[in-house]
């Protein structure tokens, strides 16, 4: 069992009182991604600065079976972060959580009242994009959600975030607590303005006056967040207890690479987050779109491209020099030109991005990247390639990694394995598989998935053709031979 007494020698332990720390900020999804990220840019403040600003980390998934909360209190809300690289690892305990909440074991009900504790004044959320029950293409509530439609019959016992946040402001409001800000961390554009929609449609179907009183009163602050962090394995996990001296289920790996750009929009208080390594902007849709596009885009180009190619790992697709080559071409001369980011060195974070991708320490698995394929492709791609359309450029990578997400979700790899989807539409994309002929009928049966593509790019023969082509090409040669050959003509 972990503690500070039995951790090694060698890892960073908590020099500052835990017992000063107030419960701030309530985090909901206690994800590997904010253990490594949000949580340690606190740890490093009240360590640093004697900073009292703590954390209460909930977990929402009422159909969750992670039994991450449980093994957080069992160790006195102490967990470790281990920063890899190729020249060594270096970990640190985190202690800056002061309590835990899983709605699946405590109940909902207990999630709300954690929220309703007078001294929070942030909520903050990483649940992913599906979490937000929205539709990607457009970023407005999906009414016709199951969550949704439970939470819009039962708002005082919700099940979808945007209800559990609506409950939490309602009894705040009627308690005459002040408001709090409402803060995304999930890799979507302007995932501040998406929360705040969510977030007030759902308000409009349940209570009027709860909405405007949303609108007066919260702010809803844009995020980007950076940092690699893999899922944990179990052999991963049993690795680490050596290096640490003591076996840690809820430890997390990570690269060393920070970054957190916010927009400093907070009705009651913030931390100082700028002296822990973040950036306080005015506007967060700049960098956002930047990282989106040239991290997440070619990111998810490797996954689907290099999971088809028998490569695990990011690491892997690193060491096939056509994949490093496509990857960089697809940021800098696909990706880049979309952006309205100024002052920035591209070229320059371009490279930083193919050498975080080169570290080998880090066993960022292609199949998790891949998932919830439906939720991400908006934003990383599809509204790269509506730009190109309307500049009349070229977006060959672009449309060869659409291609590769369509033979991906196919199911079957090229060796004939099955491949295990993971996506919020699942059923949809299996149905749409299963009725489609092979080769055009299966790009159309695809493309036409209104909530993804839109009603426009389907409609695109520009796009719609070079999307068949690929697919065809990755049908007849495979997807490094394909890599190969656009690559080199490129």
């Amino acid at each position: 069992m972990l503690s500070v007494e039995t951790l090694a020698d060698d890892v960073l332990v908590p020099d500052y009182d835990r017992s000063r720390l107030r419960a701030r900020i309530l985090h909901i999804g206690f994800g590997a991604f904010h253990r490594a990220h949000q949580a340690v840019c606190a740890d490093r403040l009240a360590r640093e600065q004697q900073s009292d600003w703590g954390y209460i980390e909930c977990e929402i998934n009422l159909h969750s079976t992670s039994k991450l909360v449980e093994s957080l209190r069992q160790q006195d809300h102490l967990y470790t972060v281990t920063e890899m690289a190729d020249s060594g690892k270096t970990s640190r305990a985190v202690g800056v959580v002061t309590a835990a909440v899983d709605a699946r074991t405590d109940g909902i009900e207990a999630v709300i009242e954690a929220m309703c504790q007078p001294d929070i004044a942030i909520v903050s959320m990483t649940v992913t994009e599906k979490g937000y029950c929205h539709h990607p293409a457009t970023g407005q509530l999906n009414l016709e959600h199951p969550v949704i439609q439970h939470d819009i019959a039962h708002p005082d016992a919700p099940h979808s975030l945007p209800g559990v946040i609506l409950a939490a402001v309602k009894r705040r409001r009627d308690r005459d607590l002040p408001p709090f800000s409402v803060m995304s961390c999930d890799n979507m554009p302007e995932n501040g303005h998406v929360t705040r929609n969510v977030v007030l449609q759902l308000a409009e179907k349940q209570d009027a006056g709860l909405a405007d009183y949303i609108r007066h009163h919260l702010t809803f602050p844009s995020t980007m967040v950076d940092r690699i962090v893999p899922a944990m394995t179990q052999e991963a996990l049993d690795t680490l207890g050596e290096k640490l001296g003591c076996y840690d289920p809820v430890a997390v790996q990570c690269e060393p690479f920070f970054q957190w750009v916010i927009e400093d929009n907070f009705v009651n208080g913030r931390p100082a987050w700028e002296k822990a390594g973040a950036e306080l902007v005015e506007d967060v849709l700049p960098f956002e779109e930047m990282k989106l596009r040239m991290l997440n885009g070619s990111h998810s180009f490797l996954a689907y491209l290099g999971y088809l190619a028998g490569y695990q790992h990011i690491s892997d697709c690193m060491e096939d020099e056509n994949f490093l080559r496509a990857a960089r071409k697809l940021m800098l001369a696909e990706q880049a030109p979309t952006l309205r980011t100024q002052n920035v060195d591209l070229v320059a974070y371009a490279d930083s991005l193919i050498a975080r991708y080169q570290n080998r320490a880090i066993k960022h698995r292609t199949w998790q990247i891949a998932s919830d394929g439906t939720q991400k492709l908006p934003q990383r791609w599809l509204d790269s390639i509506r730009w190109h359309l309307a500049h009349n450029s070229r977006f060959d990578l672009l449309a060869l990694g659409v291609a590769g997400w369509i033979r991906y979700v196919g199911g079957v790899d090229e060796q004939g394995n099955a491949i295990e989807i993971n996506d919020p539409l699942k059923e949809t994309l299996a149905q749409r598989v299963s009725e489609s002929a092979e080769g055009e009928a299966r790009i159309a049966a695809l493309l036409s998935l209104q909530k993804v593509f839109g009603d426009d790019l389907p409609a695109n023969e520009q796009f719609t053709a070079r999307v068949l082509d690929f697919y065809q090409q990755l049908l007849k040669s495979g997807a490094k031979e394909t890599v190969k050959q656009l690559i080199v003509s490129y």
